[in-house]
């Protein structure tokens, strides 16, 4: 007798698990192999700065390069093209996801988005205001922002590694919980860490996101007009003294999330293809339009940008920004300078008891509700892990401090800290016998 073969809820024709489960489980994989890549350059950057290559390693980042835009010139070097430029696709990807969440996902309901949103309320605030308390009456007073970030393709990295002991609920509820998150990075990006604005080049940036929102709104398809569009954005944003990812993110938030045309039944349009002995060209270019035309924007957008974020732009930028220069001298210095100690204890001690104390008073009022099989002991670990800061922990640290000591002092933080807060969470969640959540 011939084996049967099941199909798994996740690849079944439900529209939940084809509309929502397979892209957010695609993305997570995406995620969590991004996350590894990520620790890897970040390796390679503390090695390479710390050895007999070093001064390749300061000389090729610090390298100029000026793009002259009709006697309009940029000049920036390496680190930074990569931290204003590429940097700003990153933010756009999170735009977009931030979009798809609003639209479609864990945030279009209050009860559904008051668990992600209050924890990630929480582990913002609490390690702001303890990194406030030690750095308030000194010069690193303004790298308040730094331990406020969560990483979250690190911290899906280090969940992957913990394989069935991590629940897919929760993973989904760390990724909610950070696209939140994400949300007020850049709002504290954009409103403190940007100065010198210029009201031509901000209008000019506003402007060019009304054309984006209105072109989309009447259903041009034309891509190269919208990278030239977003081009001009982008330089319109740079230049008016708002950080430039700040475009990035704007742009994913003007960008559609419905589909120009109704979901398409793929399999009846295959059956009929199999069926038909004279298909033509021309029905296989329309079906395929039809095809594509039925996904939401957002989501073709991020299943095309997604990759070469997660696999390219953000470990570049680690190798770019991670490789601190490591001596005894430096390390006796960071243990007591209050700018490391300050992201150190906001992000390991900060971010376990802002996120679980807020998800618990959250649950415990009936505000929201934990997803089926989540534990306290879950959300513990969780909580730990979203003290992995690093990537825009360490791109607000460089916004804050323009002295290299103070920016070195909190990149060996942030460091340290997620170091420490991956093998915190890891640990809760190692520990198998969890206790559902009271209330």
């Amino acid at each position: 007798m011939a084996p049967t073969h099941r199909t798994t809820w996740l690849r079944s024709d439900r529209f939940f698990a084809r509309s929502v489960a397979r892209p957010v489980n695609r993305f997570l994989h995406i995620e969590a192999a991004g996350g590894i890549l990520l620790v890897g350059a970040a390796v390679v950057a503390l090695g390479w700065a710390n050895s007999p290559w070093s001064a390749g390693y300061r000389d090729l980042w610090t390298t100029q390069l000026t793009i002259d835009l009709g006697g309009h010139a940029i000049a920036e070097d390496l680190r930074h093209w990569i931290n204003d430029g590429l940097m700003a696709i990153f933010f756009f990807v999170i735009g977009l996801e931030i979009k798809q969440e609003l639209t479609d996902g864990q945030l279009t309901s209050p009860r559904e988005a008051a668990v992600p949103a209050a924890g990630a309320l929480g582990g913002m605030l609490l390690p702001a205001a303890l990194y406030l308390a030690i750095n308030i009456a000194g010069p690193g007073v303004d790298g308040w922002g730094i331990p406020m970030a969560t990483d979250v393709a690190f911290a899906l990295g280090v969940l992957a590694l913990l394989g069935s002991r991590v629940p897919a609920e929760l993973k989904v509820l760390l990724l909610a919980l950070a696209i939140v998150d994400d949300v007020g990075a850049i709002l504290v990006i954009a409103v403190f860490y940007s100065d010198d604005l210029k009201g031509t080049w901000l209008a000019a940036a506003a402007g060019g996101l009304l054309l984006v929102a209105f072109l989309s709104r009447v259903r041009v398809r034309y891509l190269p007009v919208y990278v030239m569009l977003g081009m001009g954005v982008w330089l319109a944003t740079f230049e008016s003294g708002v950080h430039a990812t700040i475009a990035g993110v704007a742009l994913g938030l003007v960008t559609p999330a419905r589909a120009f045309l109704p979901e398409v039944d793929a399999d009846r349009i295959a059956d009929e293809l199999s069926a038909d002995q004279h298909v033509t060209a021309g029905e296989v270019r329309s079906i395929s339009f039809r095809l594509r035309e039925s996904i939401p924007v957002t989501e073709h957008l991020q299943n095309l940008l997604h990759p070469w974020t997660s696999y390219l732009i953000v470990p570049l930028f680690a190798l770019a920004n991670a490789g601190v220069e490591v001596s005894g001298e430096t390390l006796r210095d960071a243990a007591t300078a209050p700018v490391t100690i300050g992201v150190v204890v906001g992000l390991v001690v900060g971010k376990l008891v802002g996120v679980a104390g807020a998800i618990a008073l959250v649950v415990r009022f009936g505000g929201g509700q934990l997803p089926e099989g989540i534990t306290s002991r879950h959300v513990l670990g969780m909580a730990g892990i979203a003290g992995v800061g690093f990537t825009v922990s360490i791109f607000v640290a460089g916004l804050a401090f323009e002295e290299p000591e103070f920016a070195h002092q909190a990149t060996i933080g942030v460091l340290v800290a997620s170091v420490l807060a991956a093998g915190l969470g890891a640990a809760l969640l190692r520990d198998g016998d969890a206790h559902r959540d009271p209330g």
